[in-house]
């Protein structure tokens, strides 16, 4: 066997328990024995057991009083009944009260160790669920947060802190930081993990598609609804809803967010049922929603609503001791998607990107790696592999915006305005990067 399973033999009668235990002794079971139904409880407080044998008819408590008091430990132990007087009556108390089986004096040795294996093999059974629970948690996490640094550390202090909460979260920090990756870190690590995280770019949407997309609609309900579509409210049902880029909504999305927040009801566009949702909410912002609550283009009711934690994703920059273990990271995944030979990075290059500024944090490291991997010849990352030398960022600009409108400047100047190759880098869709454009007044040198 590969784990040993344990029992313990609960029976006032010597004879009984001297004969169970030398069968299972003998079978490769660690085995012990109580004589009565309190010595027995009394183990099972310094020590677990696998699978309890227990008599019924015992002085003092009997058999089927302990097993209740068993269960009411909430012990994973396996209670198999034993008695010289068998009636249906007791038979299904038993069962009903949580026991695995039931079985009569005297024992057929053989049929007792039959019973024996199966509860073993439901023992094995749940532990090797558990595990695969334990996996299918691992796996949700399809990239870790990758550091060592005091900053990223106090990140994942705070993932660990809210996650078996159900409090509202907003995400805050720079553009590329990882933010989506900090609201499926919380996700994946709280108890709705088994439940969908649904996700929606607020600032990719107008707000009639917006409405659309979170709250669902109705067949007919306006022109191209040909049939009933769930919203995303609705899909996260039991689960968390991701709001990436929340300060972009408008007044009208602000109010009606609000609404569904307080109550988790909603009606689809169209409709008139009100539907349930069971959600968490996860939101994220590059902006400072308080300024805006200050300059009124951000309700503050619905602040504070969302604002019940905060978690701050620190720039790229103030972890620059993270670089070296993100620049191994990235390369080896896109190695490994594009099927290449591990490649290694140049001590001058590594050395380069530790004082580079980076206006578009990770994400800007993750296209830099992507880039020299697919256009490096060697089996070394050098610095003519690395567009340092071409960036238009200057270490002088302070604003969030600035920094951003000139990252999005400069790649989009790299990919000669190529709107979908843009996008892809960036990480955003089109509708996004569009915005971006319009926002920021961007024009083709």
């Amino acid at each position: 066997m590969a784990k040993k399973i344990s029992i313990l033999i609960v029976d006032d009668e010597e004879s009984v328990r001297d004969s169970l235990f030398n069968w299972f002794i003998e079978d490769g079971y660690h085995v012990e024995c109580a004589e009565n139904a309190k010595k027995a409880l009394s183990m099972l407080e310094n020590e677990g057991f696998d699978i309890i044998l227990a008599d019924i008819k015992m002085p003092g408590m009997d058999g089927l009083e302990m097993l209740r008091r068993i269960k009411l430990l909430k012990s994973d132990s396996i209670v198999i009944v034993m008695t010289a007087f068998a009636t249906v009556d007791t038979a299904v108390q038993a069962l009903k009260d949580g026991a695995f089986d039931y079985v009569t004096k005297p024992f057929d040795p053989d049929d007792l160790s039959h019973l024996i294996r199966n509860a073993s093999k439901q023992i094995t059974l749940s532990e090797e669920n558990e595990n695969l629970k334990q996996k299918v948690v691992s796996l949700e996490n399809v990239e870790d947060l990758i550091g060592k640094s005091g900053a990223i550390k106090l990140v994942l202090k705070d993932i660990e802190s809210v996650a078996q909460s159900n409090s509202s979260v907003v995400i805050t920090g720079e553009s590329g930081t990882g933010k989506e990756l900090v609201a499926r870190a919380i996700h994946s690590n709280s108890p709705r993990r088994y439940f969908p995280l649904v996700s929606v770019h607020c600032g990719a949407l107008t707000e009639s598609l917006l409405e659309s997309e979170l709250f669902g609609h109705e067949k007919g309900a306006f022109t191209g609804a040909m049939y009933n579509r769930k919203g995303r409210f609705e899909m996260a049902d039991n689960g968390t809803i991701f709001l990436d880029e929340i300060a972009t909504i408008s007044t009208k999305m602000q109010i009606d967010l609000l609404r569904v927040l307080e109550s988790k009801k909603f009606v689809r566009v169209g409709g008139n049922k009100e539907i349930s949702s069971d959600f968490r909410v996860i939101c994220a912002t590059n902006r400072d929603l308080k300024s805006m609550v200050e300059n009124g283009t951000f309700r503050e009711d619905l602040y504070y609503r969302l604002n019940v934690v905060n978690i701050y994703v620190p720039p790229l920059r103030e972890r620059i001791e993270d670089i070296p273990l993100l620049v191994e990271y990235f390369i080896r995944k896109y190695c490994t998607s594009m099927n290449r030979q591990p490649v290694t990075i140049d001590s001058a290059a590594l050395s380069r990107l530790e004082e580079f500024n980076f206006p578009g944090n990770v994400r800007e490291l993750e296209n830099m790696i992507e880039r020299a991997i697919v256009i490096g010849n060697g089996k070394k990352i050098t610095l003519k592999d690395l567009p340092l030398e071409k960036s238009i960022i200057s270490n002088s600009v302070e604003s969030l915006d600035e920094l951003e409108k000139l990252h999005i400047l400069q790649i989009l100047n790299k990919y000669s305005w190529n709107i979908s190759r843009t996008a892809k880098a960036l990480k955003v869709d089109r509708v996004t990067l569009y915005n971006k454009i319009s926002k920021y007044g961007l024009k083709a040198e």
